[in-house]
């Protein structure tokens, strides 16, 4: 218990000196239009995390638990459902122009999803820093498809049934690039002035992104609107490297990314912000939840944002500032454009893991 005290009492320590900062550290509480109230709760029930209950995997599980049942009552074999990987855009054709029982399978597992997303909701309805929440974004690769969408709008049907009446909404951006984009807003705005875009990187699970995101600022130099104008990916689950692989071939892509820029003469700021799973420290260390990507990433000595800096020259002979942050607040900052009057809101999204961020708009 007093290491735990311990530890709460050196992050607000270390928020407190983020928010007099003129520049936004990594991880940072204080960000130019928002404040980040809370992130990365790691909510446990029976020694798991709740969030376990309402991810990618949790899904397959359920898909797979109803197949078997329909197969074991009817004798009949689902064989659009008999393959291990189901991608979204299978699922998608099952629930329009499968088998009626293969499809009766998609949708029971929808259903049950929906009704364990709503309650790891009010689970995070519990915890303080979320009591005032008004809204809820639903990201991560789940929440781009038609799957994705029914679950949630299934959810949210069942939390007006239990009279909460919070609005779930999808993510309005494409999941894949939502990561991306929400850097733009990691940053004051003034730095930067007569640039066209940034580098973004979004680290997950699964995949690992890198892009260029377009600026597109009002009459006041407020950025109102960003968009994806080049990017790659690597599926690294699949080739399970080690660390140092991994991050040079993020480093590959974000140079590759600076050269491509420079052929279209789209003038890149020289900044970098990156996503990525865990609690990000002051000082651009991962201090837990990076249990899904290659290798340590939790280690004192290993620093992402330092090792970044060093391999992308975006402008020769100048430094390149990086900031990073959790891939969920990342984000969900996508959707500050769009966000409205809203002042208390939240993003969940729903990947290998179950990210989490809570915001409230400054004043």
């Amino acid at each position: 218990m007093a290491k735990a005290t311990s530890k709460k009492i050196a992050r607000e320590s270390e928020q407190e000196l983020a928010a007099q900062l003129p520049f936004p550290c990594h991880g940072a509480s204080v960000l130019p239009d928002v404040l980040v109230e809370s992130y990365n709760v790691e909510l446990r029930r029976k020694r798991r995390f709740v969030g376990d209950r309402a991810n990618k995997k949790a899904f397959a599980a359920l898909v797979e638990k109803w197949r078997k049942l329909v197969e074991d009552k009817s004798d009949e074999k689902l064989h659009e459902l008999s393959f291990k990987k189901l991608n979204k855009k299978k699922l998608e054709q099952i629930l329009l122009k499968g088998d009626a029982d293969a499809a009766g399978v998609v949708q029971a597992a929808i259903d049950d999803f929906a009704e364990r997303l709503s309650d790891v909701i009010e689970r995070y309805l519990e915890q303080p820093d979320w009591k005032k929440t008004e809204l809820i974004f639903i990201g991560g690769g789940m929440s781009g498809s038609r799957v994705g969408e029914l679950a949630v709008g299934r959810a949210q049907a069942i939390l007006y049934e239990r009279k909460i009446s919070l609005k779930l909404e999808v993510i309005g951006s494409d999941p894949d690039e939502a990561g991306l984009m929400g850097a733009a807003f990691l940053a004051p705005s003034w730095i930067f002035k007569g640039y066209d875009a940034i580098l973004a990187a979004d680290i997950g699970g699964t995949n690992m992104r890198a892009g260029v995101v377009e600026l597109r600022r009002s009459k006041k130099s407020v950025i109102e609107k960003v968009k994806v104008a080049r990017s790659s990916v690597w599926e690294h689950a699949e080739d399970d490297p080690v660390r140092t692989e991994a991050v040079d071939r993020l480093i590959g892509r974000l140079k590759r990314l600076v050269g491509w820029s420079k052929k279209h003469k789209v003038r890149l700021a020289p900044f970098v912000g990156i996503g990525c799973p865990g609690r990000i420290r002051m000082d651009g260390a991962i201090d837990r939840g990076a249990q899904n990507l290659p290798g340590n990433w939790e280690a004192d000595r290993f620093n992402l944002p330092a090792l970044v800096s060093e391999g992308v020259a975006v402008m020769p002979g100048q430094p390149t500032a990086v900031v990073m942050h959790n891939d969920a607040v990342v984000q969900g900052l996508s959707e500050l454009p769009h966000i409205g009057k809203t002042r208390h809101w939240a993003v969940l999204t729903i990947g290998t893991g179950l990210g989490n961020a809570k915001f409230r708009m400054r004043d």
